[in-house]
């Protein structure tokens, strides 16, 4: 009897199976051991994997051991041909998994994609959410993510305790697809949010202005945003280590002008803004920061970066 109140009082976590260990799947992997949770993973990268072992989980040698007794499978990879790599075929999830497994996709991918995806697990028994986050590695070392989730009310029930321990602002969208394509949304937002930002400081340091005294006045009224908030050191120091690279946020603004032609949104600033992340990608800048949005606002006002 007093087993079974032990057990009734502490349920049973689910075991976790974690795959893509990049900037934000480390840190957000390690975040789910912190909380107490079993977590397996799988990467490509060795030393990915021994992170995650340090840390106190468990590294699998491919996706099939690592799902094989997971009961929620999450994902976090660059763009939905990487999503669909690991999700199709015999040695995919969706051929490993057991049946009744939760596959949470927190990759940054095509509304298409994840109602595809949702579709093709139906048929092997398996639940599906796409999850994916905003608030880049700061947020995701900090599990202060910003999560925007599309699918079944009753699987977003299931996973939201894994949720928080991931993010702070977790919110069912609406069906499959749904968190996808908030999630673009949010990547126009802060795609012109930081340009508008490397104009600033460009036009602010061409007038002679102090710019640090600049910035904090300017984060103070409404001029002021998260991404100004997040970026200010990268601006002030021209420190573009990435957080999130130049080459996602050009994936990402293809996929927010390509599901807005779809349904006839007009997005003229956000063309302008997505060919100006072209051209610093295609200048070599594409492993940078996308506050190195600044640059190209930079070679555009005739300075040699």
């Amino acid at each position: 009897m007093t087993t079974a109140l032990a057990d009734s009082s502490h349920p049973t976590r689910p075991a976790i199976a974690w795959i893509g260990l990049g900037i934000m799947g480390s840190p957000m992997s390690e975040n789910l051991i912190k909380a107490g949770y079993d977590v397996t993973g799988f990467t490509l990268e060795q030393d990915k994997l021994d992170r995650l072992t340090k840390a106190g989980g468990a590294a699998a040698g491919s996706i099939a051991e690592a799902v094989k007794d997971a009961d929620i499978v999450i994902t976090m990879v660059p763009a939905s041909p990487q999503v669909e790599a690991i999700s199709y075929g015999p040695d995919g999830i969706l051929e490993n998994a057991r049946s009744g497994a939760l596959l949470i996709d927190m990759s940054s991918i095509t509304p298409q994609t994840s109602v595809d995806l949702a579709k093709a697990a139906r048929a092997k028994g398996i639940r599906v959410l796409d999850a994916p986050v905003s608030g880049g590695e700061a947020g995701a070392i900090e599990a202060v993510l910003s999560i925007m989730v599309g699918g079944e009310q009753a699987d977003f029930d299931e996973a939201k305790p894994v949720l928080e321990a991931l993010g702070k602002t977790i919110v069912l969208c609406g069906p499959h697809g749904s968190g996808q394509t908030v999630k673009a949304a949010n990547q126009l937002i802060v795609a012109v949010n930081i340009q508008a930002c490397a104009e600033a400081v460009v036009f602010l340091e061409k007038s002679g202005v102090d710019l640090t005294a600049a910035l904090d006045v300017l984060n103070g009224g409404l001029a002021g945003s998260t991404v100004l908030t997040r970026k200010k050191d990268n601006f002030l120091q021209r420190d573009f280590k990435p957080g999130f690279r130049i080459d996602l946020h050009h994936k990402d603004m293809g996929i927010v002008t390509d599901a807005a032609r779809n349904v006839g949104a007009a997005l003229p600033v956000g063309a302008v803004v997505a060919q100006l992340v072209a051209s610093l990608r295609a200048q070599g800048d594409g492993g940078l920061d996308h506050s190195a949005l600044l640059r190209a606002v930079e070679r555009l006002s005739g300075a040699q970066v």
